[in-house]
């Protein structure tokens, strides 16, 4: 069953038109991975589903349910929720207070006890959190920082989690981390759309792969398949691991 749908997908910034035509489904409790070079479209395709921008033409689904053009808080409580690349987080205020805040998108649940369970999941799934929980989350390291914002996601029960690039300028340690922790929540039955720079990791981790080449979808498939195309090889694995693309 298909949980999000994006039809003929139309939007950019004032005159500049950044995505053209695309269609893309992330089928129920999978993880489906976006691959491309920078500025072929994929942060901007992120925040037009999210409803951060408003999209031009096209439709966006979810389990059938048009919110394609709606404000982003309406396409939060709907279960729609953005993990922007960066991070996001509030450091002025503390690791727990930036959990809570993810609780607000919520559009049921937002009595005490849940917000206790899901904070207890959160904490569970990333136990340094846990040691920083009082502490201000600007004294937090990068790695730590990225934890906090995908919790943070994970409080707003989302149905749909949209990852934009997690792993951006994270040592090799907090990566394995990170994708450890996406790949618990994928075992959880979570659906993900995973937008990752680390294009070999994000390939063998997904179930299907999309290719975003200047707006528009060239390629398309289960992520083995597209993991041994020699278009993509060539153009995105050959030394990514010395490279990673964005």
């Amino acid at each position: 069953m298909t949980a999000l749908a994006v039809s003929g997908l139309v939007a950019g910034y004032g005159a500049i038109q950044v995505l053209h035509e695309v269609s893309l489904a992330i089928p129920a409790g999978r993880i489906v991975t976006i691959v491309g070079a920078n500025g072929a479209g994929k942060t901007t395709l992120l925040k037009t589903i999210a409803g951060v921008l408003r999209p031009w033409r096209g439709n966006v689904l979810l389990d059938g349910e048009t919110i394609g053009g709606r404000p982003s808080y309406w396409v939060a409580r709907r279960g729609v929720v953005l993990v922007p690349e960066g991070r996001g987080i509030f450091g002025d205020q503390t690791v727990r207070e930036n959990l809570l805040l993810g609780a607000l998108a919520r559009r049921e649940g937002r009595d005490q006890q849940s917000v206790a369970v899901d904070l207890e999941r959160s904490l569970t799934l990333f136990p340094i959190l846990r040691e920083r929980l009082e502490g201000l989350a600007g004294g937090l390291s990068g790695g730590q920082q990225q934890m906090l914002a995908l919790a943070r996601g994970l409080m707003a029960r989302p149905r749909v989690l949209l990852l934009d690039e997690p792993s951006l300028g994270l040592s090799p340690i907090f990566v394995q981390q990170i994708f450890g922790a996406i790949g618990r929540l994928r075992a959880e039955g979570l659906t993900i759309l995973l937008v990752e720079q680390m294009a070999v990791q994000a390939l063998a981790l997904a179930d299907h792969a999309y290719i975003l080449e200047r707006g528009r979808v060239t390629l398309e498939g289960p992520a083995d398949a597209v993991r041994e195309n020699p278009a993509v090889v060539q153009a995105y694995l050959g030394r990514s691991d010395a490279h990673p693309v964005r």
